[in-house]
């Protein structure tokens, strides 16, 4: 009980009006993506927006800046080497070769010619301000004496000034330069700036969206491939593989697993059905015995003797039995690891088991290499049936039970256990690895039929094969062939 409500208390609990309560949607993979695509469109759109409007603007703007200190430059060094007045920087010249078309040609500045006293003689377009000091430097004595100011505002928009003094109070010219065309121009480039990036993020996103769509329309469809087994318990699905990228390597993995688990669900199938089979006879066998014993009194001596004889090996036969299912099952989920395994050491050790066992000579014919990389019980399991084997249908013999073991090159190592029992047919060597398969010459023996199948499923797992064949001279040859143990 505290089990139970200790799984309860970890899943999903209830609101208290028993209703279920809302879980947040998971974000699928392919928003996932493209809203990453849109993000790192946009960070590298905007870093390089930024830093191409910042590189621009200040390249315009001093640009702007020098070419204006320049035209400055060469009218003061105009007034000093001539003696200029206000008139000859008038807008009425007809010819515009004058000094004034000199200042207007490179920018289009406004030009505005004060007189005396910062009269103005000549008005720019717009008019230009006259303050105290240009009226201070239009009475200077010294030709090309100026005063700048950077940020003089005219109507809406914002100029740069210069006024240069003509000297001797002759007067002065006003130039400026207009800044608010240089940053409607960079407000304009800005403005596009912005909707290229937007563009560029908005189409990213949709590439980003396109692409996860491809990319995650495979992983879909493994996902409903993988809920459809999982809903259906069918492992004969149809697994979606395509390409050769990682996605489609998932896939035949997947269809790879998928065939394991059928394969191992089939096995677990014919064991189920085999071993109900055959733990049928000895049950109901133990089942009439049993039922005698209630008449136990009323039988003679020797019935009973026979009927507790009865008892004990059908007991005897069910416990190997299920002892030998309970192997064979295990063979298939023994969590062993590999490592270096010396099969002439398993054979000596199983000899010395069987002769302790059997009362039987056993010997053992070993190469001097013979190490594999196995798993040990497995190995000693298998060689322990072959020996048992052989010991179990040459119970008189007098000849001893060989086993021998060789390194074969290039195809590992091959154990053999030969006896001199009464040998097998040519029909038995080709069935008799299967599962609860006896020859007709042994159905009378004890045993279960299923030591021989642990020796195959353990040479499979070791990457060899089991064989059998007729001895000369009488009995069999039985054994299996190793290499390195192959992982799950």
């Amino acid at each position: 009980m505290r089990d139970r409500e200790a799984a309860g208390s970890g899943g999903e609990t209830s609101a208290p009006d028993g209703r279920r309560p809302r879980r947040w949607r998971t974000r699928s993979l392919r928003t996932t993506l493209a809203i990453a695509f849109a993000l790192v469109a946009a960070g590298v759109t905007a870093l390089v927006g930024v830093l191409s409007y910042d590189s621009a603007a200040r390249l315009v703007r001093v640009d702007q800046e020098a070419v204006f200190d320049e035209v400055v430059h060469d009218l003061r060094s105009q007034v000093r080497q001539q003696a200029l007045s206000p008139d000859d920087f008038t807008s009425a010249d007809p010819d515009h070769d004058g000094p004034r078309d000199d200042l207007t040609r490179p920018v289009g500045t406004d030009v505005q010619v004060l007189g005396p006293g910062g009269t103005m003689i000549d008005k720019g377009s717009p008019p230009l301000p006259v303050d105290a000091d240009a009226r201070r430097i239009a009475d200077a004595d010294t030709a090309g004496t100026h005063a700048e100011d950077d940020d003089v505002p005219v109507g809406d928009d914002e100029y740069r000034m210069a006024t240069v003094a003509l000297g001797d109070g002759r007067g002065a010219v006003q130039v400026a330069q207009e800044f608010s065309d240089t940053e409607d121009l960079l407000r304009e480039l800005q403005k596009r700036t912005l909707l290229v990036a937007a563009a560029v993020v908005l189409a990213a996103g949709l590439f980003g969206w396109w692409l996860a769509r491809r990319i995650t329309s495979r992983l879909v469809r493994l996902a409903e491939t993988a809920e459809r087994v999982a809903s259906t318990g069918r492992l004969d699905v149809a697994v979606p593989v395509t390409d050769r990228d990682e996605v489609g390597s998932m896939g035949r993995s997947f269809d790879r697993m998928l065939g394991r688990l059928a394969r191992s669900k089939e096995d677990q199938r014919r064991l189920a059905q085999d071993a109900g089979h055959e733990l049928r006879t000895p049950l109901t066998s133990l089942r009439t015995n049993i039922s005698l014993l209630r008449r136990i009194d009323e039988l003679p001596p020797a019935s009973r003797a026979e009927l507790v004889a009865d008892l004990t090996d059908e007991s005897r036969e069910l416990t190997d039995l299920v002892n030998e299912l309970v192997n064979l099952a295990a063979g298939h989920q023994d969590d062993e690891a590999p490592v270096e395994v010396s099969l002439a050491e398993v054979a000596e050790d199983v000899a010395v088991l069987a002769r302790r066992r059997t009362g039987r000579t056993v010997t053992v014919r070993a190469d001097p290499d013979t190490t594999i990389t196995g798993r040990p019980t497995q190995l000693q399991r298998a060689l322990t049936n072959l020996v048992e084997n052989a010991a179990k249908f040459d119970t008189d013999g007098t000849a001893p039970i060989e086993i021998t073991v060789t390194r074969i090159p290039g195809a590992g190592v091959r154990v053999e256990v030969l006896d001199r029992g009464p040998g097998l047919e040519e029909v038995d060597t080709e069935r008799i690895f299967d599962r609860f398969y006896r020859a007709p010459a042994a159905r009378s023996s004890p045993g279960s039929g299923l030591g021989l199948s642990i020796v195959r499923e353990v040479a499979a797992a070791h990457g060899g094969v089991p064989f059998a064949a007729r001895r000369d001279g009488g009995g069999a040859v039985i054994g299996f062939t190793a290499r390195e143990a192959v992982s799950d």
